[in-house]
């Protein structure tokens, strides 16, 4: 099967700036569109190679919902030590993340170390259904994550929104920023004001977020 030999040349990769893995990692995309099973991706999930595993996380993100039969994988690829993991298993809990022990580690990647992951924190946060924030939330410790969560989900006024925007806290301004972003459809006010921001974090998410809009 062309799927198979393809993660064999994926496995068998020379550096991650072989020019070949590229080709087939498309190319097994291309296969999984068009029927290869999601499921042999834990061959390259389980390789124990920092390699293999960031291409099959990339191409779970890029399955959209084909990527359901593999949610059980999601734990370990959003606590990963590599970062390019971490930040692509976002994408594949956005869309397929229906219960708290994939979406609780994924929220608490708001508090990650690097602000590419904290970014695409950000942006599920700022995506993620009331149903996803809910559950979510009943699969966290209490904390302050919890507590952030549960504000969101709560639909918080715009005034609150703005003032969380200011505060010393980043994660608090990270789901302040998301709360902006949310609110946006009935009143660009908040995210106007966290594209003003000062934290370069917040005011970047924000104008790009204002400009897709417009």
């Amino acid at each position: 099967m062309l799927g198979d030999d393809l993660i064999d040349r994926i496995c068998a990769h020379a550096s991650d700036l072989d020019e070949e893995l590229g080709v087939a990692a498309n190319d097994l995309l291309h296969e999984l569109f068009s029927g290869y099973p999601v499921e042999n991706l834990t061959r390259l999930l389980r390789a124990g190679d920092d390699t293999c595993v960031r291409t099959g996380t990339w191409l779970l993100s890029e399955l959209g919902e084909r990527a359901a039969p593999m949610t059980g994988e999601l734990p370990a690829l959003l606590g990963h030590p590599l970062r390019h993991v971490r930040f692509f298993a976002l994408d594949v809990v956005l869309v397929n993340g229906r219960h708290g022990g994939v979406l609780a580690p994924a929220l608490k990647l708001t508090q990650d170390p690097e602000a590419a992951v904290r970014w695409k924190a950000l942006s599920f946060l700022a995506g993620a259904s009331q149903d996803q924030l809910a559950a979510g939330a009943a699969g966290l410790e209490a904390g302050r994550v919890r507590d952030l969560t549960e504000w969101l989900a709560g639909r918080p006024a715009s005034r609150d929104v703005v003032a969380r925007l200011g505060d010393p806290d980043l994660t608090t301004r990270l789901f302040a920023a998301a709360a902006a972003a949310r609110l946006a459809a009935e009143d660009t006010g908040p995210l106007e004001a966290a594209a003003r921001a000062e934290d370069r974090e917040i005011s970047s998410f924000a104008s790009e977020r204002l400009g897709s809009s417009r």
